[in-house]
Parts: C-alpha cells; sequence; structure tokens
C-alpha cells in the first residue's frame, strides 16, 4: 500500500494521533466505534473511505483535506 491515498491517510492518522496523544481506545471512544475499527485504519489493514475521514477528521478538529498529499507531493 506504501505510496497510496491510503497509505499517506493512514499515516497522517498515525502522526495526527501521536501528535495530540491520542491512543486507538481513545480516538475509538470519540467517535462511537472498536479499537480494532481504529487499529486496522492506522495500520492500513483496512483502506480508510472518505466516510471514514470526514469521521477521524472531525474527532481530531483537522481538515479532511489534511490527509491527502499536497499537490507538490503527488507531482
Amino acid at each position: 500500500m506504501s505510496g497510496t491515498l491510503a497509505s499517506h491517510a493512514a499515516a497522517h492518522l498515525r502522526a495526527e494521533m501521536a501528535r495530540r496523544e491520542i491512543n486507538p481506545a481513545g480516538l475509538a471512544r470519540q467517535i462511537g466505534v472498536s479499537e480494532m475499527w481504529v487499529s486496522r485504519r492506522m495500520r492500513g489493514k483496512t483502506q480508510i473511505t472518505m466516510e471514514d475521514l470526514e469521521r477521524l477528521a472531525d474527532a481530531l478538529g483537522i481538515a479532511v483535506a489534511s490527509f491527502l498529499p499536497s499537490p507538490e507531493r503527488v507531482a
């Protein structure tokens, strides 16, 4: 999954959670899903959907677009 939009989103999710010192269980409680749901998306075992991004962004207080690579990284 390296280099894909999904892998970029998963990496950004891990980084944002680390920055905020939020563990998978805490984020899961915040958005009403299981810890496994969060963990699988963090590790790239389950691809993150647009709906997932929206839920995660809302919970973290960030823009959905922040999960996507900048145009410079895509070029």
